[in-house]
């Protein structure tokens, strides 16, 4: 039988989820004390790695790794986690590893599929603002501000969180050799800690329908390191204390205009967008000139934007372990620490009593709290409950750790993950679904109005 005979509702029927934990290299945990089946990663010397757990839910169906509730299944977990499966390659689609894996686990064979090689790009001229004209928003002048309006109007984007951006947007206008000249919506990129613009994200104009026109970046432009970074207040990245990460400047428009009313201290934040893909040079970059922010991940919710949020975090975690002098008392514990883990990952049996019995309260806490979530049967606040006293128990672990290893709060850098509303791809996409729904209720309200002004005068109910 071939992959195309059978269907993703097939492999959610046939497959159980613990077959694929085992393949994806967990081990049942047999000596736990939960009330489901849960799964861990062994080291080289076949100890257990602290905090990579899965636990299998109550129904079977589906898995999730504590403290996180978010719930996979059998084709959620291979698409989001590609890397723990050996059929995966660089650059494969989703959708090709989930059927290679499942049929696989079933024993169907799959016929190979070809590799598209591409041609080499050729070498592009270097990026200079004075290849463009430029138009400015002016929030004193209207005139100005009339020609962003067809950028903005069809992302949901108002005037006033224009105005809180207008010195990190304009009109760039490009003359070509053939004397034809085209307008784009810029976001000028420039390197952190530096002077200087290095490109530009640019967005086309919307086609007529509304619908989304060119995206991409300006020729030349220095795309693996440089990125659009922008505060309202114009806070400088080096003083920030938050940072907010998308994966374009609309996005974050979209999410100052969401969350600006109930959060006055926004607008010191500093706003990043890679224009796509973030690379190793813009994230280390940014990272390097913020050691003491919270970094607040808002990439998209596909799985592609799943996997630049780990990333993040990996070159979050590389910069904190970086400070850290391996003594030897520590070095152990560090030693313990997978690759790419965060400071908290390691054995915490290495650590010195206090810290390893911090460890111990907060683990038997967070075990507590996931297994009341999985369970269905115990009430919303008693898990509340349980849930900050999780948390509180972290924070002590936390402290003890931080200083064992002799780090302080400049350079313990913490990364926060976001995401919009449930089925919103990204930030824009949740305010344009919200603006729609309040248009809906205008619109039912106007309606309602208009009837209540026809009925005849003596008309009672």
């Amino acid at each position: 039988m071939r992959e195309g005979d059978l269907t993703y509702d097939d492999f959610l029927r046939r497959i159980d989820i613990q077959d694929v934990l085992k393949d994806a290299g967990y081990h049942l945990n047999r000596r736990d004390g939960l009330r489901y089946p849960s799964y861990v990663r062994l080291d080289g010397d076949g100890r257990r790695v602290r905090g990579d757990k899965f636990i299998v839910t109550a129904n079977g169906y589906c898995c999730f790794q504590p403290p996180e509730q978010k719930l996979y299944n059998v084709i959620s977990f291979i698409k989001e986690h590609p890397q723990f499966f050996s059929d995966y390659r660089a650059g494969m689609s989703p959708d090709r590893l989930v059927n290679l894996v499942c049929n696989r686990l079933l024993h169907h064979f799959t016929d190979d599929r070809t590799t598209r090689v591409l041609q080499p790009l050729k070498e592009s001229k270097p990026f200079s603002m004075d290849d463009y004209d430029i138009h400015r928003f002016n929030p004193q002048e209207r005139e100005t501000q009339k020609k962003f309006y067809p950028y903005f109007k069809f992302r949901g984007i108002d005037l006033y969180t224009q105005y809180a951006f207008h010195r990190h947007f304009c009109l760039a206008t490009k003359h070509r050799a053939d004397g034809l000249t085209f307008s784009n919506l810029a976001f000028p990129m420039s390197l952190p800690g530096k002077e200087g613009t290095v490109g530009l994200e640019e967005r086309g104009r919307p086609r007529l329908d509304g619908s989304g026109g060119y995206k991409g970046k300006a020729e030349g432009s220095n795309s693996s390191e440089g990125l659009w970074m922008a505060s309202p207040a114009e806070t400088p990245l080096s003083s920030a204390t938050r940072i907010y990460w998308f994966e374009s400047a609309y996005d974050a428009m979209a999410y100052y205009q969401l969350h600006q009313k109930e959060d006055r201290e926004l607008r010191k934040a500093v706003f990043v967008s890679t224009g796509g893909n973030p690379t190793v040079g813009q994230m280390r970059g940014v990272i390097s000139h913020s050691r003491s922010a919270v970094h607040h991940i808002c990439f998209d919710t596909d799985s592609a934007g799943k996997e630049f949020a780990e990333n993040l975090r990996k070159a979050i975690r590389h910069a904190v372990r970086s400070d850290i002098e391996p003594t030897p008392e520590r070095k152990p514990y560090l030693d313990s620490i997978p690759e790419g883990g965060g400071i908290d990952k390691g054995d915490a049996d290495l650590l010195p009593d206090g810290v390893r019995a911090a460890y111990g309260k907060y683990e038997a806490a967070w075990e507590e709290a996931s297994a009341m979530r999985s369970g269905g049967l115990s009430h919303p606040d008693d898990i509340r409950e349980q849930t900050e006293a999780m948390n509180g128990y972290y924070k002590d672990f936390r402290r003890g750790l931080s200083e064992f290893l002799g780090l302080d709060e400049r350079n313990d850098t913490k990364a926060v993950r976001e995401e919009p509303l449930y089925a919103c791809k990204d930030w824009n996409d949740q305010l344009l679904k919200l603006r729609k729904q309040e248009e809906t209720v205008r619109q039912g309200q106007n309606e309602s109005h208009e009837n209540e002004q026809k009925r005849p005068t003596g008309y009672h109910r």
